[in-house]
């Protein structure tokens, strides 16, 4: 399992990078392979507001429908589009082209709740 040194990371299986003040979201490897093929990804629209741990989108796989939860609170900034037509980058590259949505954070001190990857790793063994 991919568990990237340099992300935070959710007890729901969410990644966070910083970048600049924002935060690029998507799910984790462990996520996605456990949901198989990926076919849908529901995401919220640029200007929406997120609360952390509440419903960021859906991903649709070939074995059920996966609700997406915020990692933190904000502003949705970024969506990736490229995820309508090719909802399979999530399953091939998690943590590069299958990501989900960018968040201004309303608060930056929530990304300090989130795990490290020492952490996440013990929640999925």
């Amino acid at each position: 399992m991919n568990v990237p040194e340099e992300l935070r990371y959710t007890s729901d299986h969410e990644w966070a990078k910083s970048e600049d003040g924002r935060l690029r979201v998507g799910i984790t490897d462990f996520a996605q392979d456990a949901l198989g093929d990926v076919v849908f990804v529901e995401l919220p629209a640029p200007g929406s507001t997120v609360e952390k741990g509440g419903p960021l989108g859906e991903v649709e796989s070939t074995k059920s429908v996966s609700q997406i939860y915020a990692p933190v609170s904000g502003t949705i900034v970024e969506v990736n589009a490229s995820l309508t037509d090719a909802p399979e980058q999530v399953n091939a590259e998690p943590y590069g082209a299958g990501w989900l949505v960018v968040i201004d954070p309303s608060d930056s001190s929530e990304l300090d709740a989130l795990l490290d990857a020492t952490a996440y790793r013990a929640t999925t063994e």
